[in-house]
């Protein structure tokens, strides 16, 4: 038998929610960070093409987002060398047949933001490369910004490691027990134990919530893929928004000289190292190709992650209802980069049984809306 590794907080999981939880958490306690990989954030989190979009999502992710916000503008001393956000126009499109759909978001979204509502004729000069007469109107937030994610992600694992934690990789968990007052948790690597655990395990979350003797909360891991493909030689790229359906049909966005493209499909999968379909790329190509004023000719790397939903799309932070000291980090959909800041603070916060941060008060958020009790 391997020696036991004993602290105050394991943390299963170190894509974005698991590091971002656990950097908070070692401010104050001692954590052990557990990846099943063999790199942290290797199937979403190192997949994303985050966007910071403060009306993008559920309520309780567009309040999270909002709270985020200085965070990303003002990180930690430390946290990272370079800007973590930069500015990024975000145009949604609405065709004749989706006012309905406009009128509706921008209903939901007039007190949340910036939003400037847009007919024909503007769509095609903030976004030249639509076709004509596809979209009758749109709504323009100018206040989107791209997200560093790879800096993001590193910066909360450097924070972390500054704070004595440690993060052991290839520790997927065998098995995970309740014994007395704390939690076994035997790994290949070894057995940790704490009082505290937090299941950040991402599309895995329920198969480690079952393994605890935890809720089930109806997680679903969905697949969603992206290409890179050439933009037409005469469009300077770093000038667009990034342009997506209002049903949220596809994206586009530039990605240095080329474009990232996406059907923004939402495929139910079992959780695994998801893979692009041919026919995601063929759904996404069709779609692409009747928006905008593109021909599909290389296809230069196409990839997939997957976005983990509960049946309300946000997320799921709160502890166990059935089992005592197991905490629910999951289910942060499409969202979870650009609501991290603010939500593995208030996570942080319950966990330690501490005071909720200022700015997510402020910012009008209700715990009750992520609680896991909600979702039985």
């Amino acid at each position: 038998m391997k020696n036991k590794t004993q602290t105050d907080v394991i943390v299963i999981g170190a894509g974005i929610a698991g590091s971002s939880v656990a950097s908070e958490l070692s401010l104050d306690a001692s954590v052990i960070l557990l990846e099943a990989e063999g790199q942290p954030g290797y199937h979403t989190t190192g997949r994303s093409a985050a966007i910071f979009a403060p009306i993008y999502g559920p309520k309780p992710i567009r309040v999270l987002t909002r709270a985020s916000e200085i965070f990303f503008k003002e990180p930690p001393d430390g946290f990272t060398p370079q800007a973590l956000l930069s500015a990024r126009g975000i145009l949604m499109l609405a065709r004749e047949d989706q006012e309905f759909s406009l009128q509706t978001l921008q209903g939901e979204l007039s007190a949340e933001g910036s939003i400037h509502e847009l007919d024909a004729r503007q769509l095609m000069e903030i976004q030249p490369l639509l076709r004509d007469n596809y979209a009758t109107t749109g709504l323009l937030d100018p206040s989107g910004q791209d997200i560093d994610v790879h800096a993001l992600h590193q910066g909360y694992l450097r924070q972390f490691k500054a704070n004595s934690g440690e993060l052991i990789s290839d520790a997927e968990a065998s098995t995970l027990r309740r014994v007395g007052r704390k939690w076994e948790f035997h790994t290949p690597v070894g057995q940790f134990e704490a009082p505290i655990v937090v299941n950040a395990a991402g599309a895995w979350a329920d198969k480690v919530g079952a393994l605890a003797g935890a809720e089930i909360i109806g997680l679903v891991p969905k697949r969603r893929s992206a290409l890179i493909v050439d933009a037409p030689a005469e469009i300077v790229t770093e000038q667009l928004p990034l342009t997506l359906d209002i049903d949220e049909q596809f994206y586009l966005k530039p990605e240095a000289s080329r474009l990232l493209i996406s059907p923004a499909n939402e495929d139910p999968e079992e959780p695994c190292d998801v893979q692009a379909t041919e026919m995601d790329v063929a759904l996404c190509v069709d779609r692409i190709e009747r928006a905008f004023k593109i021909q599909v000719r290389n296809i230069e790397s196409r990839w997939a992650g997957l976005r983990s939903f509960v049946a309300d799309k946000s997320p799921v932070a709160g502890f166990s209802n059935k089992v005592e000291g197991f905490y629910w980090l999951a289910g942060q959909g499409g969202y979870g980069i650009q609501s991290a800041p603010a939500l593995s603070r208030f996570a942080a916060s319950q966990i330690l049984n501490k005071e909720l941060p200022r700015n997510i008060v402020a910012a009008g958020f209700d715990s009750t809306s992520v609680s896991p009790a909600r979702l039985q």
